[in-house]
Order: C-alpha cells, then sequence, then structure tokens
C-alpha cells in the first residue's frame, strides 16, 4: 500500500491516468483503478475528464504531454481517439474502435480491452466459450467488440440478432466462418446469450456503443422482457448492463430458467486488463471487486447506467 502523510498526496512524483468520456462524471473507473494502483503499491492516481467530443485531439496531446501513463476512453470518442494513434492492435484494426490509450517514449498506443473483458468475466463464472454455440444481441460498438472475442474465443458459432441488416452482416463478418445472423428464434438453441443493446430489443431499437446508457421506457422494458421469455434452463444469459442489477431482460431470463449475470464483471475485467496493460503487474482482482462494490452499492437512478469505462 501506498504510504502518505495525510495531505501530501498527491505529490510531485504521482503518475496520472483517468477515463475520458462524454458524460464521464459517473465513472466507476475511478473507484476500480485507484483500488488497483493502491494494492499494487503504486504512486499513481486516476480520475475522470469530461472531454467534449471537439476536444478529443486536445485532450489526448494533452495527456501525453503532461505524462499521462494512459487514458481509458468511453462514448462517444472510442473511434475518434483512433486519430491521435501511432500504434493499433489487431483488435482494434478490426473494430475501429478503441477504449484503451498508453502513453509510451513519444508513441500513442491504442488497445480494445471490451471484449477480452467479457470472456474473462465469462470463464471466472464457469462458462468456456470455445466450441459454444453463442448468441449476440445487437450489432453496435458494444456487440462488435462481443462478437470479436467470441469468435477468437474459439466459439462454434456467434449468432448475431439485429433488427438492421446490413448494420448485422457487418457484425457477422467480425466472427469469419463462426459468424451466423438469425432472428429471435435462435435465442433458444444457445449455451450463451449475450444482450449488448441499449435498453431495448435489437429487433426494435437501434444498437448502440453503450448498454443501457438511459432509462427504459415501458415498451423497451416489454420487449427486453419478451427476448428474455425466449431463454431456457442450463443456458448463461449475460446482460451488458450493470444498473440496475436485473434488467426485465435479466429477470424474464431468470423465470425461464436461465443463469443470468449483469455486465459488472466485464467493467471490472476490462479494467484489470487496462491497469495489466499500463503497469505490467498482474491485476489485484480481488482490490478490484471490493472496489465496485462498494462504489456501485448507492447508485441511484439518476446515473447513467451504463459506464462502458
Amino acid at each position: 500500500m501506498i504510504q502518505v502523510a495525510p495531505g501530501r498526496w498527491p505529490g510531485g512524483a504521482t503518475r496520472f491516468a483517468g477515463v475520458i468520456g462524454d458524460p464521464v462524471r459517473h465513472s466507476l473507473s475511478p473507484a476500480l483503478h485507484n483500488a488497483a494502483y493502491a494494492a499494487l503499491g503504486l504512486d499513481w492516481a486516476y480520475g475522470a475528464f469530461p472531454v467534449a467530443p471537439w476536444q478529443v485531439d486536445d485532450a489526448v496531446a494533452g495527456a501525453a504531454a503532461l505524462g499521462f501513463v494512459g487514458l481509458s476512453v468511453t462514448m462517444p470518442h472510442k473511434e475518434a481517439v483512433l486519430r491521435r494513434a501511432d500504434q493499433v492492435t489487431p483488435v482494434v484494426r478490426q473494430l475501429g474502435a478503441a477504449n484503451t490509450l498508453r502513453f509510451e517514449r513519444g508513441q500513442v498506443a491504442a488497445a480494445s480491452t471490451d471484449g477480452e473483458g467479457l470472456v474473462a468475466d465469462l470463464r471466472a463464472a464457469g462458462f468456456e466459450p470455445s466450441g459454444a454455440t453463442t448468441v449476440v444481441l445487437g450489432a453496435g460498438g458494444a456487440a462488435r467488440a462481443a462478437i470479436l472475442a467470441l469468435a477468437g474465443a474459439g466459439a462454434r458459432q456467434v449468432v448475431v440478432v439485429n433488427r438492421t441488416e446490413d448494420r448485422a452482416q457487418a457484425a457477422v463478418a467480425l466472427a469469419g466462418d463462426a459468424g451466423v445472423l438469425a432472428g429471435a428464434e435462435a435465442i433458444g438453441d444457445a449455451a450463451l446469450v449475450v444482450k449488448a443493446t441499449p435498453v431495448g430489443m435489437p429487433l426494435g431499437a437501434p444498437a448502440g456503443d453503450r448498454p443501457g446508457g438511459g432509462p427504459s421506457s415501458a415498451p423497451a422494458a416489454d420487449a427486453g422482457a419478451s427476448l428474455g421469455g425466449r431463454c431456457r434452463p442450463g443456458q448463461l444469459v449475460v446482460d451488458l448492463v450493470y444498473h440496475p442489477p436485473r434488467t426485465p431482460f435479466l429477470e424474464a431470463a431468470a423465470a425461464a430458467g436461465a443463469t443470468v449475470r449483469n455486465g459488472l464483471g466485464m467493467l471490472v475485467h476490462q479494467a484489470a486488463l487496462q491497469v495489466a496493460w499500463w503497469t505490467g503487474e498482474a491485476p489485484p482482482l480481488d482490490a478490484l471487486w471490493a472496489a465496485v462494490g462498494e462504489a456501485a452499492s448507492p447508485v441511484g437512478s439518476a446515473i447513467p447506467p451504463s459506464d462502458r469505462r
């Protein structure tokens, strides 16, 4: 643990990182990252920085100039930050979006930990995607990250269900030979179902990059419950929303006998991967879970429900 005298931290030797987005003040990322740095004994600090779309280039350049270790990136900047990237990972190249930047020796490197974070959480929950038939509801940014990661983890099929066919076709292509385009009837045939849309169903609302990014309407809740009702016993069903902890979709899936999980684990694991990339240390998952539990417990309905960072 960092041992500092009261009022003397952060200090002159403290290194900084943070998350940029619009909005971003509700983010749980500072609680996650600062807990990790403390557990690792690092004199680092992490904050949340609201950045308007027209300020992205200046924000990234400014963070690099100030010696930041890196930045987490949430909506709506995941694509725009690539304008400032000198290096990108193969995953970022395929997705055309990044959620993590690292500043090192005058270079900006871009990565995406969202999909890998989802797979890590699935495995922590005892589900192995390799060889499994999976369904992803949606074709937006979060869905694309999930599709690419599930295919990369060896899923036998990654079935995409989405209202808009052309967008769905582009998402299916990310899964290569494992990709399949289908309707909602495919839900009952999968071992894993991942809902990666905003609050409504992919068949009735456009998919987006921030699952659960706004309050649920009654029609959207009904649509989510209708999709959840197609689930069955023996399935693992995940909604990438983590507030509320049980959406109408998850409630209906649970009532149908499925095992359900929200998006909090993905949030924790994608942050853990960022910590590992920046520090070179194994991330302290126990500390991350403890921090997010404390931070999430008093969250009220006015706080945006899906901080993707």
